[in-house]
């Protein structure tokens, strides 16, 4: 299997765009996927100057229902004609930040006629799985940082519902792909085991020189108990990654656009 981030907040070549976000191109032996688009079509411009043909993909996986996983959809859509584009049923519900922004996906993309709807779990085949997790025990706690859905009208914590993981078993391994990790980091690792773990940690409120250094220290430790290789970016944080790089050594690594992974 191989990996290339499209997309992150960081990028490792200089021809390359970066933005808040993520995006994600995946080959297994038997797929093309691509995980997550960013916040805007830019992804598909690093696309196209890493060599990837966006039109030879055959599936797609949208993490969650926020805008910076999300927001390049339509740029896709333009690109290629036939794949399926795999998304919980709750990841169109509107959600918001601390600041009451709206921060979901755009309401039009329900009519594009490709997208198809998960629950609980979803085989795909080929070693593919797609899982939200909703029903399991939460045995590390997680903070929303004030990030919201609406309900009846009213603005609720988000309970992350819209979240799902995609599973890819090949080879004997077991390779866990996550957006941003809302549901717990800690929880994540633990409810999957895998040998791989590539996505976000959603550490980047955690002041590596204040409060959020004993959190930080604390994951570190919990993430070393799994035999698991991590790579991450985005939501993680730059000083966070750095802080906890310190601690994890080589079973840390940064994604960043551009950059490319074998597994």
């Amino acid at each position: 299997m191989k990996v290339w981030t499209l997309m992150e907040n960081t990028a490792c070549r200089h021809d390359l765009a970066a933005e808040h976000g993520l995006s994600l191109y995946i080959e297994t032996k038997d797929h093309r996927i691509l995980f997550d688009t960013g916040q805007s079509g830019a992804f598909a411009d690093n696309a196209d100057k890493m060599g990837i043909d966006l039109s030879r993909v055959d599936l797609v996986v949208l993490s969650h229902g926020h805008y910076d996983h999300g927001g390049g959809l339509f740029r896709f859509l333009e690109r290629n004609t036939f794949a399926p584009i795999y998304l919980s049923r709750h990841a169109l519900e509107p959600h918001y930040n601390g600041q009451h922004k709206y921060i979901g996906l755009d309401p039009a993309l329900a009519a594009c006629g490709r997208l198809v709807f998960t629950g609980a779990r979803e085989e795909i085949g080929d070693g593919l799985t797609l899982l939200s997790c909703n029903e399991r025990q939460r045995p590390f706690p997680t903070d929303p940082f004030g990030l919201t859905v609406m309900e009846n009208g009213k603005l609720c914590p988000e309970d992350f519902r819209h979240e799902q993981y995609l599973l890819v078993e090949e080879q004997g391994k077991r390779i866990c792909f996550s957006g941003c990790s809302h549901k717990g980091i800690l929880n994540i690792v633990r409810w999957f085991t895998p040998d791989v773990l590539v996505g976000g940690f959603h550490f980047m409120q955690l002041d590596p020189a204040g409060s959020g250094r004993n959190v930080l220290e604390a994951s570190a430790d919990v993430l070393l108990q799994c035999n698991t290789r991590y790579y991450t970016g985005h939501c993680t944080g730059t000083a966070q990654y750095e802080y906890m790089k310190r601690i994890m050594g080589h079973r840390l690594e940064a994604l960043s656009a551009g950059s490319c992974f074998e597994i």
